[in-house]
Parts: structure tokens; C-alpha cells; sequence
């Protein structure tokens, strides 16, 4: 259709131009065909992007063409995950956001045609992250296409045509490798292993271990690892959490395997970091952020190790005291454990992801470094402690006084020292304050049972109020 129109297009031009070729003079002629040429060569070049356009429009339209699933079969598979949450809103996908882990998980997983969609795929996750909190060992089960025919996980598509398709059959995807092309950058998909179908990435997990990260400070980390001792056992930690009764959370018992705080290898003094890390079978809303709260206080000596011990006796402590959870970014999922899954990992692709993270380390620790000279800077030099002008008996030397230096200030100098204060109150979520309220002695929050007893009656009104407006509707069709 193209050619036609530009072969019209072109005879229509030829006589125009012969036509003016015999009305003007030569000279006139010579400068009009050498404009008619420019602007022939112009619509040249015009129609030539509009054909290539086309013809691209062509290609995607035939990329685009529905994936035949049922020329594979699936594989039920666990991924290991890990993620900087930093700027995430957390890592379950919210109907408001769609800035979170999760959601990109998916985006990824459907864009390379991993799953049909996620209603199928058999989908379960390990655990849930708040907003900011990373991961570096998250672990969720799927269904995934797969090229093989048979094998651990395999499952055989009912009505399938894997066994027809062309191809390999014998060589897994690289899932980890298909699904980072696409992933942003802060989140990688680690390894995979095949599991059998009913695997739950939740229920199957044995344990798991979060790690909070910190610097000295002016912190009495010997007297926050002899509190955080008191941890470990099997309590109940409603006074430890946030509780979730709305979403049936009644039971607030949970078992502390371990609790430790350690030394990273690092600066020395008040910038030297250190790492709390607790496992167990499982954790509840907020609680290893409550559970740093109260640690760093302890660790400021407002609060004795023992204020631990009396939080746990819920018989005498029902009610948990208002405080400031610690903040989120330094919190990370570190580890969900499992019996019997060999992760496998890719050796090239492992080494692209580990220089992927590498830059970004490279990144962050350049500017931290930064930051620590301008303190090393800013804590090096004299400062002036107070500043008044003279009077004439503070500038009397040797008994006299002289008068060109009254009014002049005086600046007594004392060598500044780091003040750390500000690495506190920025993790613990609450404002410096200059005078601490005991724990025990501040307002309280509900009690478990009146919590349940509103969550109880709310959704009796619910109930109730359903049961009016069926009935209402009810009548107003009998009236129609």
C-alpha cells in the first residue's frame, strides 16, 4: 500500500515538474527542481521512519501473542530471597502501594512467564516484613514453568503437551537468572531448590533468626547481653509486640532459642557496631523492634536488666506500658531454617550478584566514611564552652585596668567530645528527652481480654448490621 501511494505520489511531481520546465527560463527552472528535490528527498526520509514503525509495531504485536502454558509442565519450587527494604513499604503487596516486595516479585514472575498468574502458582512465603525492614534469607514456595518432564516437584499438567513441545527437557530455567533480569536491583533472587508439591514456605519452616544492627554509642552493651539472656525460654510477649487481635492473634506465646549481641569487625569506640540476634519458631507483630526498645534502654541504664523479667510476668504485668518501638531500616530477616532443601546456586550468576552488592556497599560505606571525617573533624577542634563581654574587674591586669580591652569577650576553650547521644534517640523512635518516666510507672496500653472483648462485639455489630440489610433489601423486593 506504501509503494502505490509513493509511486503516485512521484508521477504527480514528474508533471508538475514538466510543466513548469516549459513556462520558466533555465536559470528560473534550475533553482525550483533543486528546491522539488529537497522536499522529495524529505517526504523520502519521512516515509521511511513511518515504515519502520510499522514495521516495528509488526514485531511487537507478534512478540505479544499468548504464552501456551499448557506446552509445560510446573515444578514446586523454594526461592531464596534477599532485599535492602529501605525504600520498600514493606514486602506484602497493599492494595494502595504498589512499591512493595512482593508486588515486583510477581511483576517479574509474570513478565517471564515463570506463572500464569498468582491465584494458581501455589504461592506461600516464610514471613512478612514491615515497611523499611530488608531480608537476606527470605524464602517462599511456587509453582513455576519448568522443561522438565519429571523430577522432584514436577507436576504433570492435566491436558498438557510438554511431552510434544520442541526444546530441551532435561535442563531446568535458571530461575534465579531469568528472574534478576527484570528484578530491581536492591532485590535478588539468591538460589532455588525443588520441593516436593506440598511444601508450605511458612508452616515448614523450623526456625528463624532476625538480626538488628547498632553502633556502641554510649550504650552498656555488657549490661544489654545479660538482659537479652532473659529472653530466651518460651514466654508470653504481649507486653514485647504489637498486638494484632483484629487479625485473630489471641496467643502471645512464643520460644527464644537464642538471643546474643555481638562486635562487628570495625571502627573502635563510640562508632564500633555491633549486631542483636535472636532466633525462635516465631515471631510476633513488631516484636524483636519492641524487643530492642526496651534493650537500648536498658543499655542507657534507665531501666534495670530486671524490667525484662517483669515484663514476661503478664499475671502481674497484663497490660503493656506505652513506649517507642526502635525504628525499621536496621532490621533484617536473616535466616529461615528447613530440613532437607539443598539450595542450588548458579557459580556465574552468584558472582554477578555478589559485585552487584558489592557496588553498593561501595556506595554507602564511601559516604558513611565521609561523614565519620567531618565528626572526626567537627569533635578534633576547641570550642568556645561560653561567651560575655569583659567587665572592668576581669580585665584588670596586675591589679590595673585597662580600658582598651573592656567589652571584649572571653572565650574559655575545652576540647569538644563526641556526643552520642544522637545515635540513641535516632533507633529508638522516641525524642531525647531530659528526664526518663519508669516503664512501669506510664500509662497503659488494653489488656489482651478487653481487646478480644471489642474485636468480639465489633464483629457481632457487623454481623447485625448485615443481617438488618438483607432484610431490608429483603422487603424492598417484595414492594417492587
Amino acid at each position: 500500500m506504501m509503494s502505490v501511494m509513493m509511486d503516485h505520489r512521484n508521477q504527480t511531481v514528474q508533471e508538475i515538474k514538466n510543466i513548469l520546465k516549459r513556462q520558466l527560463t533555465d536559470r528560473e527552472w534550475s533553482k525550483v527542481n533543486k528546491i522539488l528535490d529537497q522536499h522529495r528527498s524529505a517526504n523520502v526520509r519521512t516515509e521511511s521512519k513511518e515504515s519502520d514503525a510499522e514495521a516495528k509495531k509488526g514485531r511487537k504485536s507478534r512478540v505479544s501473542r499468548p504464552f501456551d502454558f499448557s506446552r509445560y509442565n510446573t515444578r514446586h519450587v523454594a526461592l531464596r530471597i534477599s532485599y535492602l527494604g529501605w525504600d520498600f513499604h514493606g514486602y506484602v503487596v497493599q492494595e494502595d502501594s504498589e512499591n512493595t516486595v512482593e508486588h515486583h516479585l510477581f511483576e517479574a514472575l509474570t513478565k517471564t512467564k515463570l506463572v500464569e498468574s498468582r491465584s494458581t502458582s501455589n504461592y506461600s512465603r516464610c514471613g512478612r516484613t514491615d515497611v523499611g525492614v530488608s531480608a537476606f534469607g527470605q524464602v517462599i514456595a511456587i509453582d513455576l514453568r519448568t522443561n522438565l518432564l519429571e523430577g522432584q516437584g514436577v507436576i504433570q499438567r492435566a491436558g498438557g503437551t510438554a511431552r510434544q513441545r520442541n526444546g530441551t527437557k532435561t535442563e531446568e530455567i535458571n530461575y534465579p537468572q531469568v528472574l534478576n533480569r527484570v528484578l530491581p536491583s536492591e532485590i535478588r533472587v539468591l538460589a532455588w531448590a525443588p520441593v516436593e508439591p506440598g511444601f508450605h514456605a511458612r508452616f515448614d519452616t523450623l526456625s528463624r533468626t532476625y538480626k538488628y544492627f547498632f553502633p556502641a554509642g554510649d550504650f552498656d552493651i555488657e549490661v544489654m547481653q545479660e538482659a537479652s539472656q532473659k529472653l530466651v525460654g518460651t514466654h508470653d510477649f504481649r507486653n514485647f509486640c504489637k498486638m494484632d487481635v483484629a487479625n485473630g492473634v489471641v496467643n502471645h506465646v512464643r520460644t527464644v532459642t537464642a538471643a546474643t549481641i555481638e562486635e562487628l569487625d570495625g571502627i573502635s569506640g563510640a562508632y564500633q557496631m555491633f549486631e542483636f540476634t535472636i532466633t525462635g519458631m516465631a515471631f510476633l507483630y513488631h516484636q524483636v523492634r519492641c524487643v530492642m526498645a526496651i534493650l537500648f534502654l536498658i543499655g542507657q541504664h534507665k531501666e534495670k536488666p530486671e524490667i525484662i523479667d517483669q515484663l514476661l510476668d503478664v499475671e502481674r504485668q497484663p497490660c503493656k506500658p506505652q513506649y517507642s518501638m526502635a525504628t525499621d531500616f536496621p532490621l533484617v530477616l536473616y535466616e529461615c531454617a528447613y530440613s532437607g532443601i539443598q539450595w542450588i546456586y548458579d557459580t556465574a550468576h552468584h558472582e554477578r550478584t555478589i559485585s552487584q552488592f558489592q557496588e553498593k556497599w561501595t556506595g554507602h560505606i564511601v559516604r558513611a566514611t565521609m561523614i565519620k571525617r567531618m565528626l572526626d573533624g567537627l569533635t578534633s577542634v576547641p570550642v568556645i564552652t561560653s561567651t560575655h563581654p569583659c567587665t572592668e574587674e576581669e580585665n584588670k591586669v596586675d591589679g590595673q585596668s585597662s580600658a582598651d580591652n573592656i567589652g571584649d569577650f572571653t572565650a574559655p576553650e575545652s576540647d569538644a567530645r563526641p556526643t552520642t547521644v544522637r545515635q540513641v534517640t535516632c533507633l529508638s523512635g522516641c525524642l531525647p528527652s531530659k528526664h526518663h518516666r519508669p516503664l512501669l510507672d506510664r500509662p497503659r496500653a488494653e489488656s489482651l481480654q478487653n481487646r478480644i472483648e471489642h474485636f468480639a462485639k465489633r464483629r457481632k455489630l457487623d454481623h447485625s448490621i448485615h443481617e438488618e440489610s438483607t432484610q431490608c433489601n429483603l422487603e424492598i423486593n417484595k414492594v417492587d
